[in-house]
């Protein structure tokens, strides 16, 4: 689907000019964004991100898309009358709610956003972590309760992956892994976008959220990071609540091995297209 160009002739050249040094910046290589449940609940906010997944991989690169799902299984979990209850964050999750996680990331959300993309011209196919043992979790041990079935990510195969990539295949993953003990676990999506970025060396991985990025004291948007600002922003109290778990998995990315990463504003129109393609970006960008 394509939309009408806005703007005079000048004005759409312009527009191409100042895109095109980043397009090929970009050519033939893996960028990995990880699309939140909270941005997946406007249905036009979808179709746009959609668009732009199509229109990425159409200019040569290669968009991996890693999916959550919090309000939707919560919304499941109340529909089926199971109690869910969280602890630092994560969902504590047993046996009967993780085969709920499973049917809802796996399931309805992974394969309504293949549906999008591929209603936009695109050719998406959706995976999880299990398909191909392409990852391998581990219990989550240190926290400060049982959370049940709850992993994080041991050993990541991207063999699936790198079958699918560069053969105008848009994957959409789900972050439902499996562990060598056989069991099924619910991994953090931030945590698994993280790791999958890291396997296969992605340029970038971009974190879609609900806020335009880190900001400073004055609530400014700062344009870039490196790690040893972030621990400094830290300890003077600038980075705070439910951002600095959103930042160290930032860090934690970088270590896998991606050489950036960009947290930003998922419900603002073209999002992506605008941190990758214009000179300004639109979040923050954090660099070894």
């Amino acid at each position: 689907m394509t939309e009408t160009p806005k703007g005079t002739p000048q004005e759409q050249a312009a527009i191409l000019m100042q895109a095109l040094p980043h397009m090929l910046r970009y050519d033939e290589t893996i960028i990995v964004v990880k699309y939140g449940g909270h941005a997946m609940g406007d249905e036009e906010v979808a179709r746009s991100f959609a668009k732009d997944m199509v229109l990425l991989e159409q200019s040569g690169v290669n968009p991996v898309v890693v999916h959550g799902g919090g309000p939707q299984i919560g919304a499941m979990l109340k529909k089926l009358g199971i109690k869910s209850e969280f602890s630092s964050g994560l969902r504590i999750t047993d046996r009967e709610t993780v085969e709920v996680v499973e049917m809802v990331l796996a399931g309805s959300i992974n394969k309504q956003i293949v549906g999008f993309i591929n209603a936009e011209g695109g050719r998406a196919i959706g995976l999880c972590g299990k398909d191909g043992n392409m990852v391998l979790a581990r219990k989550v041990t240190d926290a400060a309760v049982d959370l049940g079935f709850v992993g994080e990510p041991e050993k990541v195969d991207a063999t699936v992956l790198e079958q699918v990539l560069g053969r105008e295949l848009i994957p959409v993953l789900a972050p439902i892994a499996m562990g060598a003990d056989g069991e099924t676990y619910n991994v953090n999506a931030d945590t698994f976008a993280g790791a999958i970025a890291g396997a296969l060396g992605a340029k970038r991985l971009l974190f879609l959220t609900d806020v335009p990025g880190v900001l400073d004291k004055d609530r400014n948007l700062i344009k870039q990071l490196k790690v040893n600002d972030i621990r400094r922003l830290i300890a003077d109290g600038t980075i705070t609540g439910g951002m600095i778990p959103k930042v160290e998995t930032c860090i934690y990315a970088l270590e896998q091995g991606v050489e950036g990463v960009v947290i930003l504003d998922g419900k603002a129109p073209h999002a992506v297209l605008v941190e990758l393609l214009t000179d300004h970006g639109a979040g923050t960008l954090i660099t070894r």
